[in-house]
């Protein structure tokens, strides 16, 4: 563990978003004794998870002035891991065989996270922190504390003063969307997979889908059901590459798109052409926080958003400013709640951040190696295999247990066959002996 402060503080602390990540920073800051308000701009607790039928009227979501829609959860959308790794660590996320209306499966629907958002909430009396229809338009240094300026859903504006402020607003509302040369004059329709729903619109189309990662694997094989055909572009297959994949005879996976045409065809990098009626971008998502000012200090480029120390506290701004729930292809909730209680704990004065100078080192460090292994600026906060490092360092920081052996291998085969299985991973696995320890290490702990 970090070495310890003799005093402890008691903090007026501001969390934005009640989704996942806002309602772990919530628990864990009380949990330290801090007084906190949770900013939630919806009218339930949730974030991502929340499903609405509703979409922006731009379908690419381009329009700065556009009315947002906060979820990109599709109707069909299932859990990418199972259950038991991405779970709170002392609130398992298991079947809940007292209600008949829940989804048992390993994979669960996003209906059954949400209703197990709804237990922590309840279980942890959260919603008691909570402002709904609040929304944050302004945060902004005032001295040594944070003002910050919110918006009801009558259009009443309130300033107010924090000690702390912990940004949980989540990073999949604002698209990113594909360069195709040409699409200005392509004929046909495009939309981001923020803003699709369900199948029913493609009936009869061809469709040329962006992405083959997780949105763009589940939607693809969603729209088969009832467009002629669909046709994936992946810029992460090699350019010769042309198959019909298999349990499907209208699917087929190609190299990324050449260029779009004005007579609508589209010319992928492997020399074959479609006509497309409509261009799916399932391309990911940017950081955005239009409601941050800190006199340029914290930017987003290229979807790093930088400087942050392990991902979590700009060193300038630390310890009163931090994020949680940046990095991507992690253990999910497991992650909030490891992150919160570093925050909670450096914030209470019981954990001890390095000095400024030492955490711009570590970030600079971490820069360099990024680019020492040629890797994208916007792959800065993908963890994927360094994850269960990153959060064991985490959990020596405030004296927790690190990362089980059951999960980290549960995460890692799940993203596994996430990539070679992605039409039947989550009905078919080979680690029924990781759900045991599991459930045996959840009764040994009495939480179930």
């Amino acid at each position: 563990m970090a070495p310890a402060c003799s005093r402890i503080n008691s903090l007026h602390v501001a969390v934005i978003g009640a989704g996942a990540a806002g309602l772990a920073a919530a628990r864990e800051l009380r949990r330290e004794s801090h007084s906190v308000v949770v900013f939630e701009r919806g009218t339930q607790i949730g974030g991502l998870w929340v499903y609405t039928p509703q979409t922006e009227p731009d379908p690419l979501s381009l329009d700065p002035n556009r009315t947002i829609v906060h979820s990109s959860v599709y109707d069909s959308l299932r859990t990418n891991l199972p259950r038991e790794c991405m779970g709170y660590r002392d609130f398992p996320f298991v079947p809940r065989n007292d209600d008949g209306s829940r989804d048992p499966r390993r994979y669960p629907s996003h209906s059954e996270v949400l209703a197990y958002l709804q237990d922590f909430a309840r279980e942890f009396k959260l919603e008691e922190m909570v402002r709904f229809e609040t929304e944050v338009v302004c945060v902004e240094p005032e001295g040594q504390k944070w003002k910050i300026r919110s918006k009801s859903s009558d259009g009443i504006f309130k300033d107010e003063i924090f000690d702390s402020v912990v940004v949980c607003n989540g990073h999949y509302t604002e698209p990113r969307v594909a360069h195709v040369p040409g699409i200005d004059s392509w004929p046909g329709k495009q939309i981001h997979s923020h803003n699709y729903r369900v199948p029913d619109p493609f009936k009869d189309q061809v469709v040329v889908v962006i992405g083959n990662f997780a949105s763009g694997s589940d939607i693809s094989r969603d729209i088969t059901g009832v467009a002629k055909e669909v046709h994936i572009a992946s810029r992460s297959n090699p350019s010769e590459t042309y198959e019909k994949l298999p349990g499907s005879n209208n699917l087929w996976l190609h190299s990324m798109i050449e260029s779009a045409r004005k007579d609508g065809s589209i010319i992928f990098k492997n020399g074959k052409v479609v006509q497309a009626d409509t261009i799916v971008h399932c391309t990911g998502y940017k950081y955005h926080f239009p409601f941050l000012n800190t006199n340029s200090y914290i930017t987003v480029e290229d979807n790093c958003v930088g400087p942050l120390y392990k991902h979590v506290f700009p060193p300038a701004l630390a310890p009163t400013l931090s994020f949680i729930g940046l990095p991507w292809m992690t253990l999910q909730f497991f992650m909030f709640e490891l992150q919160s209680k570093w925050v909670a704990a450096v914030l209470s004065g019981r954990v001890t951040l390095p000095s400024e100078d030492k955490m711009m080192e570590d970030v600079t460090a971490f820069y360099a190696n990024r680019d020492a292994n040629k890797l994208p600026k916007r792959y800065t906060h993908k963890l994927g295999e360094c994850q269960v490092d990153y959060l064991n360092w985490i959990a020596e920081q405030v004296g927790a247990p690190h990362v089980e052996n059951w999960r980290g291998e549960e995460v890692h085969g799940g993203y596994r066959r996430l990539a070679t299985q992605s039409d039947t991973f989550r009905d078919k696995w080979d680690d029924d002996h990781l759900i045991l320890e599991a459930y045996e290490d959840f009764l040994r702990q009495k939480l179930i």
